[in-house]
């Protein structure tokens, strides 16, 4: 049985713990348990929701094969019990792997864990980190990382499709695959995968006619989306129709497009085995070459180099 060790200072963030939590319940040879850097037998999270069962930090036995370093606003806080930090760096040493979720990357550094290695933490927090930790190399845009036995994760969700990773490391891609259908996650993400979906940061636009635009854009990707089209279809002059969408989203409407469609055959080819002809054409690229050609100007990788790098998951997030 391989032993996970789930820890972090209160109050945590309750999916950084559950998640992990719920991959690792349903794979096989596991052993996990919540502990409490404290003397209580509780861990309160930062919904109000106190989770039951922990174990005290001084009850923690050995063998320890993954710790797992959760966040949250106890992790946020900057200030730490040293104790801990100190029992953190200890049982690193003495673990296989370490690996921290989305905050928990800040007691892993302030343990000196990521000195001189690549790390990642939520996008919110990664200018913190390189500020605070100027000895830690901040990569802001995976979704998780591995620098050699340390393993470090974006924010909240990204603890999942880390501990899939994990999982998959120890039983093959199969098993993950079978627990994220489980757990009816939309696909097992790659490592390399962007956290920051340029597509969710537009969603925040005010102009209530473009979001309804953006939705109907998104599920009409095969059609005519030239400017004159969409600009029609919300009513407005190409010509304001373009300031608009430049004042709400950055991008121009043919931009935007790409990125649209660019981010739409990401996930096909993250979550399937199509080809690229096939994916060109669900996504409205009018053909392969021109979906090498988008790919390059948005990403600055061609579509066929995208899936060289980053078709497999824990491979895609290892730097080592």
């Amino acid at each position: 049985m391989r032993k996970v060790v789930i820890i972090g200072p209160s109050p945590v963030q309750i999916l950084d713990v559950t998640g992990p939590f719920e991959v690792f319940s349903n794979a096989p040879d596991y052993e996990i348990q919540l502990a409490n850097p404290g003397l209580e037998r509780t861990l309160q999270t930062n919904r109000g929701v106190v989770l039951a069962h922990a174990t005290p930090i001084a009850d923690v036995r050995g063998p320890i094969d993954t710790l797992v370093i959760v966040g949250g606003p106890g992790a946020e806080s900057g200030s730490y019990d040293p104790n801990f930090i100190v029992w953190i760096a200890k049982t690193a040493r003495q673990s296989r792997r370490v690996a921290s979720i989305c905050t928990g990357a800040f007691l892993l550094a302030e343990a000196g864990l990521l000195d001189g290695k690549q790390a990642v933490t939520h996008w919110n927090f990664c200018d913190r980190l390189a500020r605070e930790y100027p000895n830690v190399v901040v990569r802001p845009e995976p979704i998780y990382l591995r620098d050699g036995s340390i393993y470090t994760s974006a924010g909240i969700t990204a603890g999942i499709d880390l501990s899939l990773a994990l999982v998959e490391e120890d039983h093959g891609h199969e098993t993950a695959l079978k627990i994220a259908r489980f757990l009816v996650m939309f696909l097992v993400r790659p490592g390399g995968q962007a956290q920051y979906s340029h597509m969710l940061s537009h969603q925040a636009v005010t102009s209530q006619p473009l979001r309804e635009l953006q939705i109907w854009m998104l599920q009409h990707l095969r059609e005519d989306l030239t400017v004159e089209s969409l600009a029609e279809r919300i009513g407005m002059s190409a010509r304001h129709f373009t300031r608009v969408c430049l004042r709400e989203t950055g991008m121009n409407p043919g931009q935007f497009v790409d990125r649209m469609r660019v981010e739409a055959a990401q996930q096909i080819i993250d979550s399937s085995s199509r080809g690229l002809k096939e994916i060109a054409d669900s996504c409205g690229f009018k053909s392969a070459d021109a979906m090498r050609r988008t790919f390059l100007r948005v990403l600055g990788v061609t579509a066929a180099e995208y899936v060289s790098r980053f078709k497999s998951t824990l491979a895609r997030g290892s730097v080592s």
